[in-house]
């Protein structure tokens, strides 16, 4: 059946990097990813984690279509896809789109709010002028900015509304799969929660898939469904959240676990809902 058909799916995946020789060394292949598996269903979230250099990004970069693998198999929704062979069309590029760590360095400081969100449309549509600034206005209010913040720069805003743009960009062109690469780790921890929530709102919305790279496990435990610890380019232990936070089994994932300070996200959302009811109650 469709609906059993994973949205995102790899297969023993591999990615090698050519390490050129020199006059005192030869020239070697460098193993990034050493065969991994997964699949993720539709509305569903799988965090992958690990220590930087593990190859969570590297995996990341493959599930959105940017890097090809040196082996294995990646499908989206069923048909296999291989971007070292052929370029994604339109088509399949609509369906997976990515967001970035850095809100400050992912938006171009020349382009208004407005064209960046249209940017996508022009590209892979043929949707005329006037519709396409109704769905950026609209897909502004989606992520809770404003109508009027069409005409601004990125500079004009915070680190926080930077990323509501760059998650509002992602979603211009309905995608079923969004990778999140660290997507709130250079946010403060009270915009955190927001963004969090923001991304819990609009994946309940329109039923969006997510592959979500972290290494704070209090912001995956919060979010995530499925959860895939990686270790120098290996799937270590893969399971899902509740399973792996009662009782990690692999050693590597119970020193991961006990080295990382954990920030209770929840306490955080709780103080941002308690902020907004108390301005409202201010305001009446």
């Amino acid at each position: 059946m469709e609906q059993d058909i994973p949205v995102v799916e790899g297969r023993a995946i591999v990615r090698n990097y050519h390490v050129p020789g020199s006059m005192l060394a030869r020239a070697k292949s460098v193993p990034a990813l050493k065969g991994i598996d997964f699949k993720v269903g539709k509305g569903k979230t799988l965090a992958i984690v690990g220590e930087s250099g593990s190859g969570k990004s590297t995996l990341a970069r493959i599930i959105a279509l940017i890097d090809a693998p040196s082996g294995g198999e990646l499908r989206i929704a069923g048909e296999p896809v291989d971007i070292g062979r052929r370029r994604p069309g339109p088509g399949l590029r609509s369906k997976v789109q990515m967001v970035f760590q850095n809100p400050y360095g992912s938006l171009n400081p020349r382009q208004k709010v407005g064209d960046v969100l249209m940017e996508p449309l022009v590209i892979n549509t043929d949707i005329p002028a006037v519709e396409r600034r109704d769905r950026a206005e609209a897909m502004l209010k989606k992520v809770g900015l404003l109508p009027e913040h069409f005409n601004r720069y990125p500079h004009m805003f915070s680190g926080g509304q930077r990323q509501r743009i760059a998650i509002a960009r992602a979603l211009m062109l309905n995608p079923s799969l969004l990778v999140l690469d660290e997507p709130v780790s250079a946010l403060d921890l009270s915009v955190q929660a927001q963004v969090l929530n923001l991304l819990a709102d609009l994946q309940d919305e329109f039923e969006l898939t997510y592959v979500f790279v972290s290494h704070d496990l209090s912001v995956v435990r919060y979010i995530a469904d499925e959860v895939m610890v990686i270790s120098k380019g290996e799937a270590v232990e893969q399971g899902s959240r509740e399973a792996l936070f009662a009782n990690p089994q692999h050693p590597y994932t119970q020193s991961l676990f006990a080295a990382t300070p954990v920030t209770d996200i929840e306490a955080i959302r709780a103080r941002v809902t308690r902020r907004k009811a108390a301005r409202a109650a201010q305001a009446r």
